[in-house]
């Protein structure tokens, strides 16, 4: 069966049009289960997906990158799992016209919660997101929910991954990194 056809608000079209596109130029970080290539778009729906935008996602900060994996990883298990193997990869990235939402004030102007962005209800980013992908972005760079630092969030359908290199790739030693991180307000 087809996907419905779920219009955009008209409102929020309005003022996505009215925003600038920036290109961005940087190191992007990546949490990708081993094995899996790095521009492997996700599966599902997400914070900034719905089930019909595929993205990649991607963190402007190495441990921001493995601070959204843990926190997923995590969900509903009482012991973090230890045969689970994940690596970290470096992306150089560079887009064209990304939608800059730098703060959650910004996002707040759009209609999310600020009290509860952290929690797991996606639906006003899912239609920010899939309005901005119908506007042309080819990404969007947000806060993200589970550290201090941006995300930046590619729609692969209108994103060039020729703009993309692997800088490097590592094996992630998720015990060490927890034993530095857990705990610590980050």
């Amino acid at each position: 069966m087809a996907a419905a056809y779920r219009g955009h608000d008209d409102r929020l079209l309005d003022v996505l049009d009215e925003l600038k596109r920036h290109a961005f130029e940087g190191a992007a970080w990546r949490v990708v289960r081993e094995g899996r290539a790095a521009f492997d778009g996700s599966r599902g729906s997400g914070r900034w997906n719905p089930s019909d935008l595929s993205v990649l996602y991607t963190a402007l900060a190495r441990d921001g990158a493995m601070a959204e994996m843990h926190f997923h990883i995590s969900l509903g298990q009482s012991v973090f799992p230890s045969r689970i193997r994940h690596d970290i990869c470096e992306i150089s990235t560079k887009t064209e016209r990304t939608l800059v939402l730098a703060n959650i004030k910004e996002l707040v102007a759009l209609g999310v919660e600020e009290s509860r962005y952290r929690e797991l209800l996606y639906g006003r980013t899912q239609e920010i997101a899939s309005a901005a992908a119908f506007m042309g972005f080819d990404g969007l760079i947000a806060p993200s929910a589970r550290y201090d630092c941006q995300n930046l969030v590619l729609f692969l359908d209108s994103f060039n991954l020729e703009n993309l290199e692997v800088a490097s790739r590592e094996p992630i030693d998720w015990a060490a990194w927890r034993s530095q991180n857990i705990g610590t307000g980050r």
